[in-house]
């Protein structure tokens, strides 16, 4: 018998293992019931005796009987009507990938399966076959034809791409990757395994349908039922680990044939891609993401990341040269739309933004990068951090060898002006500019904390300089802790402010009118499904704002720019190069309150620490 043959029997074998305890569940709900209606029949016969014993237990029969058929049609509602969660995902019709979805039918015909029923992208590095054949994902009922009673056609799984893969791979290379997946189709058509599939997922939906219950009405029951279907899912669980296993063995067995040589290339690629990606996330798209926009081209960027990783790794020498063969998404018909919806959503996925774009999440293009986020996020956490000191009790004196230069005069330039903005601006306060009212350098007219210092007799304070930081930092040695603290509250607060107005902004209905479906896997508000990085420390969070006030200071003093590093994320750009040797000297001052190799790095680049900085 053929290979593929054998792990179908095996995946079959414990479907019915796992049909056999959905039967032994239902006769276990219909026993109390067929206890009755013996009891009542042999009454009726004259089988039994008339006696008070009888009548008790036939009474008492009935009663569970009627209590246990309840219970069943309770959880069997529950079960049949709660939606199986979906992976989310772009849609991508014919129409706009014929090209794709030819390539899928010719291999489905290769491999002797059905091809899938429709693809979809999602922004992971992954493919698989998800079965969207429940009637909550189908079209509403209005719109069902006249003549089907409502009931859908059996139909094939969908096939899900991760959409780094058509920017990154070749077309022989994704049709490779495919293959195994293209195949399992076949043990996915099999009447038992689709059964068994379908009765897992749905007690999976149930589940989290049941931890979502709200009021005492309905959390008593649907608690219950969540108790049964989790006790089902023990059971079932060992046997459905099995069964797709052996699903997976067929798949494999099957596309052995197909392309073998370039899959083995192409399983490179998908760890490549995987290790690109991750970088993109985590570096570059997350901190834009923070600040309200979203890289519209992220898997476009893969691509310039991954060469970058090629020039410095090499690992990854002779990839690049695969960049001379047709990409797969040329597949496409219209790439960069479709990368801009992967794109959405992956910020949707990972940062939990708003289903759609708007005035406080809007795109931003890979050129406008460097100046939109980059040179915004640091003059953002300058602030911050400026905005902290200003908040912290009054220390000793610092001592002679510590003591910063004199204090130049106050900045001309507003902590709230515009980028092009030269003098402070006599226009109606923002949000941000009531925010930094309460600072030194905030426009004219309003009460600083300088000026109310001043009223009581002392010296007005410092400008937004660098040399302020640092004479701070190494005052005394609780001076760090002490900022951190403070930032990694003021950090958490508007963390806390943001995630709850992008709660507001980003609903189920947002995500279903842009083609996103979630079923009832997926808890209201519970985004970000993937957080990319655990929170920092408040000690990371000092690094990264003193780092933001030195590259400040170092664009307004020095001619330094900020750029992109596809790997890393924002850089600074001095003489047109990077610069990456200033984390070491901004740590020595964070950790150890020494100031000696940041000042020695300042004086190598031409920063001048005493001139103030310009904050937005």
């Amino acid at each position: 018998m053929a290979g593929p043959e054998i792990g179908v029997l095996a995946a079959r074998a414990r479907a019915l293992a796992v049909l056999r305890i959905r039967g032994t569940a239902w006769a276990a709900a219909l026993l109390p019931a067929a206890v009755a209606v013996v009891l009542l029949v042999g009454s009726a016969t004259g089988h039994f005796g008339t006696g008070t014993g009888w009548s008790v237990a036939r009474w008492a029969a009935g009663a569970l009987a009627v209590t246990a058929l309840l219970l069943a049609a309770l959880v069997t509602t529950v079960v049949a009507r709660a939606r199986p969660a979906l992976s989310p995902s772009v849609p991508i019709s014919e129409k706009s990938a014929p090209d794709l979805y030819r390539l899928v039918r010719d291999l489905a015909e290769r491999l002797d399966v059905p091809a899938p029923s429709a693809i979809a992208l999602t922004p992971d590095c992954d493919s698989w076959l998800e079965d969207r054949t429940h009637r909550a994902h189908g079209p509403p009922r209005a719109a069902r034809p006249a003549g089907g009673e409502g009931r859908r056609a059996p139909e094939a799984p969908v096939l899900v791409i991760g959409s780094p893969f058509l920017w990154w791979m070749r077309v022989a290379e994704l049709r490779a990757l495919l293959a195994p997946v293209v195949a399992g189709t076949g043990p996915s058509a099999h009447p038992d395994i689709a059964a068994a599939r379908r009765f897992i997922r749905g007690l999976d939906a149930a589940v989290a349908v049941s931890a979502r219950a709200d009021g005492p009405l309905r959390r008593l029951p649907l608690r219950f039922v969540g108790k049964v279907a989790r006790l089902l899912l023990r059971a079932c669980r060992d046997h459905a680990t099995i069964m797709e296993r052996g699903v997976a063995s067929a798949a494999s067995e099957r596309a052995q044939n197909v392309d073998y040589g370039l899959r083995i290339v192409a399983q490179e690629q998908v760890g490549l891609a995987y290790a690109g990606w991750d970088r993109l996330l985590t570096r570059v798209a997350l901190p834009a993401w923070r600040m309200g926009r979203w890289p519209s081209r992220l898997d476009a960027g893969v691509v310039s990341a991954l060469t970058e990783l090629s020039r410095r790794d090499r690992l990854a020498e002779g990839f690049t040269s695969r960049l001379g063969e047709r990409p797969a998404c040329d597949l496409l018909e219209e790439p960069g739309a479709i990368d801009r919806a992967a794109s959405l959503l992956a910020a949707r996925l990972f940062h939990g933004g708003p289903a759609e774009p708007g005035p406080d999440w809007s795109p931003v293009a890979w050129n406008q990068y460097p100046e939109e986020v980059v040179d915004r996020k640091w003059r953002l956490e300058a602030a911050r951090l400026h905005r902290v000191l200003d908040e912290l009790p009054p220390g000793p004196p610092a001592t002679a060898d510590t003591a910063a230069d004199p204090a130049p005069a106050p900045s001309t330039v507003a902590g709230v002006a515009p980028r092009t903005a030269a003098e402070p601006s006599p226009a109606a306060p923002s949000p941000s500019a009531s925010r930094a009212a309460a600072l030194p350098y905030a426009p004219a007219g309003t009460r600083t904390a300088a000026k109310n210092r001043a009223d009581e007799g002392g010296a007005p304070g410092p400008g937004p300089t660098l040399d302020r930081v640092i004479e701070r930092l190494t005052r005394d040695d609780r001076a760090g802790d002490l900022v951190a603290a403070r930032l990694g509250a003021e950090v958490e607060r508007e963390e806390r402010e943001e995630a709850a107005r992008q709660a507001a902004l980003g609903t189920r209905a947002q995500d279903a009118a842009a083609g996103v479906a979630w079923g009832d896997g997926l808890v209201e508000g519970g985004l970000p499904l993937f957080p990319l990085q655990p929170p920092r420390t408040g000690r990371e969070l000092l690094a990264d704002h003193v780092t933001a006030m030195v590259c400040c200071a170092a664009v307004d003093t020095a001619g330094a720019a900020p750029g992109l590093d596809w790997l890393d994320g924002p850089a600074l750009l001095v003489d047109g190069a990077r610069r990456s040797d200033l984390g070491r000297s901004v740590l020595s001052l964070v950790d150890d309150g020494d100031a000696a190799p940041l000042r020695g790095w300042l004086a190598t680049v031409g920063v001048r620490a005493e001139k103030p900085v310009r904050l937005v």
